[in-house]
């Protein structure tokens, strides 16, 4: 089969484009029409092992963590190419993703590439050293400084929602921050990460400072990357159980470890809220059918309201479309895979059987006999003991809470295990901000804002994660701090 040009099925290792040990292949599958749409480099420890080695030495070796000048200069170049190449990259996220167009040209694709001007910013303007004055210990006198310097190499590991806005969210700071990466991208969305591999070639970036490794089955690389000591810091996004592996993995040699794992975010509207704008909310199930880790899957609702929620819903989950790849309109595309398009379905029947009610949806499209699509679903009397809405889903599916009073409303929407995003709609800001204020997660959107922005930091409580990701503090994730004192 004849690569397309948006495909990429080599490994970069130590700045050159390679093929796997032994010349290994997997097939790429399009999610969307369930064709074979190329192949991709299936990595070998032995190729997991020389990336490691090329990043440990370009880190102790050459410059790149000292010289901000040469970073900033090559990054300059690696994002110039990223914007050249757009479509080349929109095409990847649409082929195996199975991102529509409107969805590629916005967050799966164009603006991730977009965002990474900030860093550039921040990286050209950022103050490595700082003095904070004398102080005297035992009648010894010092002069103070904070230096801040890289982490070392870093080990970023992706999923295949959002493969683009993740591995740059991961690889640009910690390569502005002067560490060197080892990309482990998800099996399902190869090219995304690959394509950074050639650009990064193109760029020149210096051997080994960024490396790229796609497999198969990537337990093996990823307990590699996670236990070997000459990896510094672990970046990890996924599942909050492998989230918990990982973590013990790297446990035996100390390492720095961000987590940013699941959610199961609460929308609250509270009774002051107007419900027909507070409503288009539920519009984010349909964003990457549903496969995002700060969607808000669970819809909290004053009791009173629930007969005129659900006409309201009715209308509104009925306007997503979804089926047609190529379109600029919709949000919704398939789910990754067959295994996870019957993975949300199993949801689906434990809800029914668990006692909730199908609003909306509730199965496979009748109209569409290829892609792993999943109906848009609407569950209502569901109570937050079940499953539904206790875990990630992560597929286009909605359980509505009905509440009695604010602070049953509270008490619901921290009532979970994890503690990423969230939402709350009243009728004034002062009172939507009070009742976010009581909210545990790390993100919240009030009265319709949107927290995403290259300079927001994102990250849960609880189990939803560990560190930050983005703005300032995402940068610091790839930081080590260094004081020094120096007798006056």
């Amino acid at each position: 089969m004849q690569q397309p040009q948006y495909g990429e099925q080599r490994l970069y290792i130590d700045g050159e484009l390679t093929d796997a040990e032994n010349a290994r292949v997997y097939n790429n599958v399009n999610p969307a029409t369930e064709a074979v749409i190329g192949v991709a480099a299936d990595a070998s420890l032995q190729d997991a092992e020389r990336a490691v080695a090329a990043a440990r030495r370009a880190f102790d070796e050459s410059d790149w963590a000292d010289n901000h000048a040469l970073r900033l200069e090559s990054l300059r170049r690696f994002v110039a190419l990223m914007k050249d190449n757009i479509e080349d990259l929109r095409q990847a996220s649409m082929r195996e993703v199975g991102a529509t167009r409107c969805f590629a040209l916005g967050p799966q694709c164009d603006g991730p590439v977009n965002m990474t001007e900030w860093v550039l910013n921040y990286l050209e303007n950022f103050q490595w050293q700082r003095e904070i004055g004398e102080y005297e210990v035992m009648g010894i006198r010092s002069k103070r400084l904070v230096w801040k310097e890289a982490a070392g190499v870093v080990a970023a590991i992706t999923p295949w929602n959002f493969p683009i806005q993740i591995i740059l969210a991961k690889c640009m700071p910690a390569l502005a921050a002067g560490c060197t990466v080892v990309l482990k991208a998800a099996p399902d969305t190869p090219w995304t990460a690959s394509l950074f591999g050639r650009l990064a070639k193109e760029a020149g970036l210096p051997p080994g400072v960024f490396n790229v490794l796609t497999a198969s089955h990537p337990a093996e690389i990823g307990d590699f990357l996670t236990s070997d000591p000459r990896i510094d810091v672990v970046s990890f996004t996924g599942s909050t159980a492998i989230g918990k592996h990982v973590m013990k993995n790297a446990a035996d040699t100390v390492k720095r470890v961000f987590l940013e794992l699941g959610g199961k975010s609460a929308m609250v509207i509270l009774e002051d809220a107007d419900l027909a704008s507070s409503l288009f909310g539920v519009f984010s199930i349909g964003a990457n059918a549903g496969q995002g880790c700060a969607i808000t899957t669970r819809l909290l609702i004053p009791k009173a309201k629930q007969a005129e929620v659900e006409e309201i819903l009715r209308s509104y989950i009925g306007m997503l479309g979804y089926g047609d790849p190529e379109s600029e309109a919709d949000m919704m595309g398939p789910l990754i895979s067959a295994k996870q398009r019957d993975r949300v379905l199993a949801y689906i029947e434990k809800g029914k059987e668990e006692g909730a009610r199908v609003l909306v949806g509730g199965g496979r499209p009748a109209h569409l006999d290829k892609g792993y699509y999943v109906e848009p679903t609407v569950f209502v009397d569901v109570d937050n003991s079940m499953t539904i809405a206790r875990e990630e889903i992560f597929g286009p599916v909605l359980a509505v809470i009905a509440y009695e009073d604010e602070a049953d409303a509270l008490r619901i929407a921290n009532d979970s295990p994890y503690g990423l995003s969230g939402a709350v709609y009243a009728g004034t800001e002062e009172r939507a901000l009070q009742f976010a204020s009581k909210v545990r997660t790390g993100t919240i959107n009030v009265n319709g804002g949107n927290f995403l922005g290259p300079d927001a930091p994102f990250g849960g409580y609880k189990q939803s994660g560990v560190g930050r990701e983005m703005g300032p503090e995402g940068f610091e994730e790839y930081l080590e701090t260094k004081t020094l004192a120096i007798a006056v």
